[in-house]
């Protein structure tokens, strides 16, 4: 695919995000099941909890990423600036969005380039974990994570979304081995997540023993990136169904702290309130992401962005004092089922 096509691509992707309704329709996150077990007595104060935290060697103000959304033309560069300078004035961390349009073309690498206004929050690159059977060695990794000064790097695996992609990448074969042979070369943290279908327990499992250093399992009940691709493709949703193929994030987060009870996991996938991030740190997350409900602050500013987490921090503080919580770790199994 040549460069003015990919980047077309990318800037549909925003527009389709902003303007079209990509949400899933038939499945929820799950999230709603669960009920936080309020204390009326939790002897604590609220100013005694403390959100910090600390995620892939850095100290974090809050367990909260702002998840990956775009790059690779002008109008995701705004984007992603005004994003990194909320991370940064907050003390949260950020994820890139896909950047093999950097890598393949150059010029787009400047829509990725914000340690200027963020030169402290951590940031993690991004890539597509299919580009291993694309040609993509260590060497790409590598490139991603120093031509933006990032962290860590993050793999997305999305194998629905590729196939309803127009020219998608659909060969998943053989990408455990490939992971088994690159990680242990790499000498900055990786982790794994999906972009919004979920992760199994049964994939969980073929994990075992990788080291990777977090699991973002990007469930389903939020942003459907297939639906993106068939609306971008052919206009609109022709296959309704196909489209909600997903695992709700709080089964997938409850399989994957099953499956991989030390790792480290992200929930994301339609988290969309303090209190949400509240249950899903009880179920077993460390961290919480949210990209989407994000794009439209952006594009105001980061003044924008912050006021946005601002209220989004504030009710989580709430939400565990509520439950007797000094820390985000403390929420651990402080939730029942409805």
């Amino acid at each position: 695919m040549d460069s003015p096509n990919l980047q077309t691509r990318k800037r549909k992707h925003l527009e389709v995000c902003l303007n079209e309704a990509v949400e899933y329709q038939r499945v929820t996150t799950g999230l709603e099941r669960y009920r936080l077990r309020y204390q009326a007595l939790p002897e604590i104060s609220l100013e005694e909890v403390d959100l910090s935290t600390e995620f892939l060697g850095k100290q974090l103000k809050a367990p909260f990423l702002i998840g990956a959304m775009t790059g690779g033309e002008e109008f995701g560069g705004r984007i992603n600036r005004a994003l990194a300078e909320a991370a940064e004035r907050l003390g949260v961390g950020m994820m890139l969005g896909s950047q093999r349009v950097m890598l393949e073309h150059p010029q787009a690498a400047r829509s990725f380039q914000v340690r200027e206004v963020a030169p402290t929050a951590l940031l993690i690159g991004n890539l597509g974990l299919v580009q291993l059977n694309k040609g993509y060695g260590l060497a790409h990794l590598l490139d991603a994570v120093s031509a933006v000064g990032a962290d860590a790097l993050a793999l997305h695996a999305n194998p629905l979304q590729e196939a309803l992609q127009q020219g998608g990448d659909t060969d998943f074969r053989g990408l455990l081995g490939a992971l088994r042979g690159l990680l242990p070369q790499l000498t900055f943290p990786v982790l794994l997540k999906e972009v919004g279908h979920g992760f199994s327990g049964e994939v969980a499992r073929q994990l075992e023993g990788l080291p990777l250093a977090a699991l973002d399992v990007a469930g389903a009940g939020g942003t459907s990136w297939a639906k993106v691709e068939e609306i971008v493709y052919r206009g609109r949703v022709v296959h309704p169904e196909l489209v909600e193929i997903g695992i709700p994030t709080a089964q997938a987060l409850l399989e994957c702290r099953t499956a991989l009870p030390q790792t480290p996991l992200i929930a994301s996938g339609g988290l969309r309130t303090g209190t949400q991030a509240a249950i899903a740190l009880a179920l077993g997350a460390q961290m919480v992401a949210v990209a989407r409900p994000l794009l439209r602050p952006a594009l105001e500013g980061p003044q924008a962005v912050v006021a946005w987490l601002e209220q989004f921090l504030w009710e989580l503080r709430v939400a565990l004092y509520a439950i007797g919580a000094r820390t985000p770790s403390q929420a651990l199994g402080r939730v029942s089922t409805i």
